[in-house]
């Protein structure tokens, strides 16, 4: 009796032990599927897409609450319910694609087809994220079952599980998807004071739309304007004539770019100046923006706004045909300029041509730099033709010492005479509107900022004889006009314009 129950006994802690060794081995065939699901997803559940003109990452993430969230350099991230389960889904929007925005700002029924597509490229890239996703957890749980079992048949299990997980949560996220909740965004960084920056960011959006589909019209009228022009017995220009094309504070606005390569074409521009604020936020990911202007194949001279970073300044640097000035001249098209940049960096809507007025110490910073390019002005070996500053209230230093100055920043379009002192030469100030129409702070009121923008012309003496201002109408009103100027003596008051010509 006493050998059967040792025998009893020997089989019972036997079969326990079998039991938890299977249950051992259970244990560690499931951690070992867990880390490789998450070395996994951590190590391969990343795609790069194109949707529309962007380049972007889209990435998963193990999370017990689900969502997405679409991240924005700089301005921040949009937070998504988009579905439950215990994956998210991350989407970083990266620089434009030069080819694509080429080809959008070529052909405006491209935009059009670019917006319908999207959905799509957003599903085609989430999808070819689910299956690599899932290859890459299966891979790598596999590798680690093996290193840690070396065993191939725990290895399958290890492998077979991990599909289960990932293939799993993935259907989980899938099945419970919720397309509204684009319409619900949460916002993260800048874009926490969105409504403050730019409106309601559907109604913006939906004004963009309506603004696009109104511009697509207009930019097309453009073409009008040469005929128009030519037309004006007011002033002829002749052969020896220089045209420039004043632009100021495009704000990232894309149309602003088609508008520009219109005018340059159809009026025969030999130089560009832009007075600055090119950019909203001054950041790398905007530093893109800039890459229309080799598209222009003209030389572009820019100076730096406050809304621009010296980051964006290198940017614009870069491009073939551009010239940046910092307090220093460039003699282009028989042409001598002088420019200097803000001497701001302010990047807020609180320093915006709305904002509350200027302190007495930001206004000794513009005078300063005012006076600064005022002395690189009278040591230049040529005379200088133009200046160049962003603010208008960086002006005044230089009357008397150049013949016209070029500004930008208030978003407001004005010419006047400098105040001088006996004696001196007269200076003309001429202050440009927004060739952006103000970005998408335009956008805000019953009726989007027209876009903005002057040519110039210059006689073989270099001197400004007529100019041209060109104004493109905001939503409900598509049309062109133009106000053509002559200018016929330097030492009279500011010119008087001729009738507005519009263009439908």
């Amino acid at each position: 009796m006493d050998g059967q129950e040792n025998e009893q006994q020997g089989a019972t802690r036997a079969g326990r032990r079998r039991a938890l060794r299977a249950t051992g081995v259970t244990l560690a065939v499931l951690v070992v599927a867990l880390a490789g699901v998450l070395i996994g997803v951590f190590a391969g559940g990343r795609v790069s897409t194109d949707i529309g003109p962007f380049r972007a990452d889209l990435s998963v993430a193990p999370s017990v609450s689900g969502g997405t969230t679409v991240d924005i350099p700089p301005l921040g991230a949009l937070l998504l319910d988009s579905h439950h389960g215990p994956t998210h889904l991350t989407v970083e929007l990266g620089a434009l694609d030069q080819s694509r925005t080429e080809a959008l700002l070529g052909d405006p029924a491209s935009i059009s087809r670019a917006s319908q597509s999207a959905v799509d490229d957003v599903r085609e890239g989430v999808v070819r994220l689910g299956l690599r996703t899932v290859a890459s957890a299966v891979l790598v749980t596999l590798l680690l079952a093996l290193l840690v079992f070396r065993d191939t048949r725990r290895a399958a299990w290890a492998g077979s599980l991990a599909l289960v997980v990932t293939a799993g949560s993935l259907g989980v996220a899938a099945a419970s998807l919720r397309p509204q909740s684009i319409e619900e965004p949460r916002y993260e960084g800048l874009l926490v004071n969105a409504p403050a920056i730019v409106g309601d960011a559907r109604r913006i959006a939906n004004d963009y739309t309506r603004y696009a589909e109104q511009l697509r019209r207009i930019v097309g009228n453009v073409s009008q304007l040469y005929s128009t022009v030519s037309s004006l017995p007011v002033y002829e220009p002749d052969p020896n004539t220089t045209r420039v094309l004043h632009v100021s504070d495009m704000h990232l606005n894309p149309t602003g770019w088609q508008l520009i390569r219109t005018i340059v074409e159809q009026f025969n521009i030999d130089v560009v100046i832009d007075t600055g604020d090119i950019t909203d936020w001054g950041s790398e990911p905007e530093a893109s923006y800039v890459g229309s202007i080799g598209l222009l194949r003209k030389p572009y001279v820019y100076i730096r706004g406050n809304h621009d970073s010296g980051r964006t300044a290198a940017a614009v640097a870069r491009q073939p045909n551009a010239i940046v000035l910092d307090n220093t001249t460039v003699s282009v098209a028989g042409l001598t300029i002088a420019g200097i940049g803000d001497p701001r960096f302010t990047p807020d809507k609180s320093t915006s041509p709305a904002g509350s007025g200027l302190t007495q110490e930001t206004a000794d910073q513009l005078i300063g730099v005012g006076n600064q390019l005022t002395s690189t002005v009278r040591s230049s070996p040529r005379p200088v033709n133009i200046a160049l500053v962003h603010d208008p209230a960086s002006a005044g230093p230089l009357a008397g010492t150049v013949p016209l100055v070029l500004a930008g920043h208030t978003h407001k379009r004005e010419v006047s005479k400098l105040p001088q002192e006996p004696g001196q030469t007269p200076t003309l100030l001429m202050v440009q509107g927004s060739t952006g129409g103000a970005g998408l702070r335009g956008l805000e009121g019953e009726e989007p900022t027209p876009l903005t923008m002057s040519v110039l012309y210059f006689d073989q003496d270099k001197l400004l004889q007529a100019y041209d201002d060109i104004t493109v109408g905001g939503t409900g009103q598509a049309q062109v006009n133009l106000e053509r100027h002559v200018v016929e003596d330097p030492k009279a008051g500011p010119p008087a314009p001729v009738t507005p010509t519009p263009t439908r």
